[in-house]
């Protein structure tokens, strides 16, 4: 996990299927330039002239109606929330959130990453786990016994 990984928006790209694939990985969305894929080159909280600094908390209409959009669907999906990201970044620093998100999304099999999109493991077998112990997206990495 780095901060080179950290999109405008607050979204951990290190824990991003599209980052953790193994074809054709995304290089994440501070680097949408050199991916080229359209979701992060045409995405509008990245391109936002409004946002002063690096994320959108440096923007006087933090949080957005489009921030709260996506924050509002990632809560829903995947147990997660770019708004809450962003106002740790902001009140406790980078450092500090990224030692939160390893904590986070480590396997507690591997040691690998967990996908906040399907809750999978991209190192050991943790996808039978998760259908036989009930894991549930980005909820909860830890299995229940």
């Amino acid at each position: 996990m780095k901060k080179e990984l950290i999109a405008p928006c607050g979204m951990n790209c290190a824990i991003c299927k599209a980052h953790l694939r193994q074809k054709n990985p995304c290089r994440g969305c501070n680097f949408a330039e050199q991916n080229r894929p359209k979701t992060r080159a045409n995405c509008r909280l990245r391109i936002c002239k409004k946002r002063k600094g690096n994320f959108c908390y440096d923007c006087a209409d933090f949080p957005c109606d489009r921030l709260k959009h996506l924050d509002g669907r990632y809560r829903a999906r995947y147990g997660m929330s770019e708004i809450e990201n962003l106002k740790c970044i902001r009140d406790k620093g980078v450092k500090k959130f990224l030692e939160k998100e390893r904590k986070k999304w480590k396997c507690l099999i591997c040691g690998g990453v967990i996908c906040c999109h399907n809750g999978l493991c991209v190192k050991c077998d943790f996808a039978k786990l998760r259908i036989k112990k009930g894991f549930t997206g980005g909820k909860n990495n830890s299995i229940q016994t």
